[in-house]
């Protein structure tokens, strides 16, 4: 009978984490697989400081992965608590993590405040999770305080939001049309390109200020 090796994990799980963090991006890559394809609790705290620095897409992408393979009960309680840290990264990319997990657990640390973050990358990753985690009976209130963010930002960033307002359905349509008369012709055209994007995925998002601020001077019958 041929005799069976065991599997020395601690050794592997040593060259991982080095791995981790080695100097080419492919290594890292292939790294954040294998941590994922053979996942291991052991490896949660070298995969969440790796999230906090990694400066390529495609292996945080990969880090995060592994974050989802590992059992939640280890994982959403780590990513919880690196909400705290004060690099802006680390908390997008729990955020985002927390958001692929989709656990109601994590709905409690969505504040108003990480909601509202000063950080538009932490604020987007907040607004996503936020969406996949809210329990039953607050999409309407999730809808209110999202909503209170339109207007903000870049292209890029009032996309996102308005993906997640759409996310939460029909519900937010009150809450759109009360912005839509804002007097901020800002808000009034987000809500607008929102509402459109609410009744056809596919359409087109663009912001048309001028038309927000013709409805707001003449009225919407004009």
């Amino acid at each position: 009978m041929q005799e069976v090796v065991p599997i020395d994990t601690e050794h592997t799980n040593t060259r991982l984490t080095r791995a981790l963090a080695a100097g080419d991006p492919s290594t890292r890559l292939k790294a954040a697989l294998a941590a994922g394809t053979d996942p291991d609790p052991a490896l949660l705290d070298a995969l969440m400081a790796r999230c906090a620095v990694e400066p390529d897409f495609y292996v945080r992408d990969m880090l995060t992965w592994a974050l989802t393979r590992l059992p939640a009960d280890h994982t959403v309680p780590r990513l919880l608590a690196e909400l705290d840290a004060d690099g802006s990264q680390a908390r997008s990319q729990a955020l985002h993590t927390l958001s692929k997990i989709g656990d109601v657990r994590a709905w409690p640390a969505m504040t108003p405040e990480l909601l509202h973050d000063r950080d538009d990358e932490v604020a987007r990753a907040a607004w996503r999770a936020a969406v996949e985690v809210v329990p039953d009976g607050e999409e309407r209130a999730l809808a209110e305080t999202l909503a209170s963010q339109l207007g903000r930002g870049g292209r890029d960033v009032q996309l996102s939001l308005s993906r997640s307002l759409i996310a939460l359905g029909e519900l937010v349509e009150p809450v759109l049309k009360r912005a839509k008369e804002s007097d901020d012709p800002v808000v009034a055209a987000h809500a607008d390109a929102t509402e459109r994007l609410l009744a056809d995925p596919d359409a087109a998002f663009e912001l048309d200020i001028k038309e927000a601020k013709r409805v707001f001077a003449l009225g919407p019958e004009a």
